[in-house]
């Protein structure tokens, strides 16, 4: 690995964490120390200052955001890299705002850690401390996958500044939420949060909306009106679905934008634009500018930061999360509580959910107010969403009476030959159990016919005839006429 080199210290209680991540970096050049606590990081602070530090958030001895936060007060500049089981927005937002360089969510990929590491000593960049940000209860964004990992780490880095946002995704994503977070996490949270939905607005009448209008302006404007612009004045507004604007208040926007002042429809007052924006759209503005619908320079106005969010299938390792989430919330509105059990989970999982997150939250709703159990499985999950591709339905619950046969073998095994349920022999005998009276009764069922019984059971002819003989089972004793076809 090329880059940077430098002194390191990882700060991690975890054994084989310290020793993998300290290999990997040792490998790319770097002197690497350990610690195991705050306690030995601030010996290691004394005795070898370093150049970089990397620390776990959770420590036996305390917090290691909060502690990078007292080293960075000491040590300005100094590059801090926070690594985190804790894969949240909320410790994204935390490191950023307790000055680290970086946050990198457990489990990281060890070259995209040292490459981090190259950079963070390669620009030695730091900032000022601030305050713990507020709990993950109470912020809308849900996810421990790396996308949505990536999807957090962008939003840390831009709730200190005013750049202009644009968030991409299918609808039902959660595009509005992020922009949320965005500016409750902000400086301009105090300030209105505006939004407005451009598809929803008549093509006549967008500029009045996002810019106001005087009294007498057009037909039926009865009073002066202040448009969403004004309406969000400090704050932040929220231009979604940005690429179904017309291209006529494409033109209006990007002047606004560019000189950072507006005026009303009818109005001569220059009026200054204080809002951060924050845009969004389900379609391809890539595509849209080719085509002439939207432009290009309004594009690249936009696009300072982009943002975009994965479809949840393409996250389905978050879905049971959010599913509890929604479950939670519909209880709190005042719907029964309901809980799922591992086999609707995976029905949950398996799903394509076209409708994204804002599906899977209705299905959660739906089931709260209309599941007769407490405790919802698999197949009601299945008959509420209607399967759909990617989605098989569940497998039938198993006939209680072969569970108990089981069982019974498995406690008689335990029983008079207890070192059959260790030595890897279980499998087998079990089987075993299961294929005699299986074989037997098929070939009973079709009057000792072999070739029919085969097929029934899934076996080619000759397989069967093998299983017949390591059987001993005489299938010429039931039905000698019938034997073969």
């Amino acid at each position: 690995m090329s880059g940077a080199t430098g002194r390191v210290l990882l700060v991690d209680d975890d054994d084989s964490i310290r020793t993998v991540v300290a290999q990997a970096l040792r490998r790319a050049g770097h002197d690497v120390r350990t610690a195991a606590s705050l306690a030995e990081l601030e010996r290691e602070m004394r005795s070898h200052p370093p150049q970089v530090l990397l620390t776990d958030v959770v420590l036996p001895d305390g917090d290691g955001i909060e502690n990078a936060a007292r080293v960075l007060a000491d040590h300005p500049g100094l590059p801090v890299i926070v690594l985190s089981a804790r894969n949240t927005l909320t410790t994204a937002v935390r490191a950023n705002e307790a000055g680290a360089y970086d946050y990198l969510p457990k489990p990281f990929d060890l070259d995209t850690l040292t490459r981090t590491v190259a950079a963070a000593l390669a620009r030695r960049a730091g900032s000022e401390a601030a305050d713990e940000a507020s709990e993950d209860a109470s912020l809308p964004l849900i996810g421990r996958s790396p996308a949505m990992q990536e999807v957090y780490r962008v939003i840390a880095r831009v709730v200190s500044n005013d750049l202009t946002v644009l968030v991409s995704g299918e609808s039902g994503t959660g595009k509005e939420l992020v922009a949320r977070a965005i500016h409750d996490l902000g400086a301009r949270r105090a300030a209105p949060f505006v939004p407005i939905n451009m598809a929803a607005i008549p093509r006549e009448l967008i500029e009045a909306e996002l810019f106001g209008h005087e009294r007498g302006a057009f037909t039926g404007a009865a009073q002066r009106n202040a448009g969403r612009f004004e309406q969000a004045a400090g704050g932040t507004l929220f231009l979604d679905e940005i690429g179904d604007m017309p291209v006529e208040a494409q033109t209006r926007l990007l002047r606004v934008l560019q000189s950072g002042e507006f005026t009303t429809v009818g109005g001569a007052r220059t009026i200054r634009a204080d809002v951060r924006i924050v845009a969004a759209t389900n379609r391809d503005l890539h595509q849209a500018v080719a085509t002439g619908q939207f432009r290009e320079d309004l594009y690249y106005r936009l696009n300072v930061v982009p943002i975009a969010l994965p479809a949840l299938r393409e996250r389905r390792g978050d879905v049971a999360e959010l599913a509890r989430h929604f479950l939670d919330r519909a209880a709190e509105a005042g719907l029964p509580r309901k809980t799922l059990d591992a086999a609707a989970i995976d029905v949950l999982e398996r799903h394509d959910w076209p409708g994204n997150v804002r599906e899977l939250e209705n299905v959660m709703r739906r089931l709260a107010a209309l599941s007769r159990d407490d405790h919802v499985g698999a197949a009601e999950v299945y008959a509420t969403i209607g399967g759909g591709a990617g989605t098989p339905a569940p497998a039938a619950a198993p006939d209680p009476g072969l569970e108990a046969a089981v069982r019974a073998l498995i406690d008689r095994l335990a029983r008079q030959e207890p070192r059959s349920l260790e030595d890897g022999s279980l499998y087998e005998r079990v089987i075993g159990e299961v294929e005699r009276p299986l074989i037997e009764a098929m070939l009973a069922r079709h009057g000792g016919n072999q070739l029919r019984a085969a097929r029934a059971i899934g076996l080619n002819r000759n397989t069967l005839r093998k299983r017949l003989d390591v059987l001993g089972i005489d299938a010429t004793a039931r039905s000698p006429v019938a034997a073969e076809d």
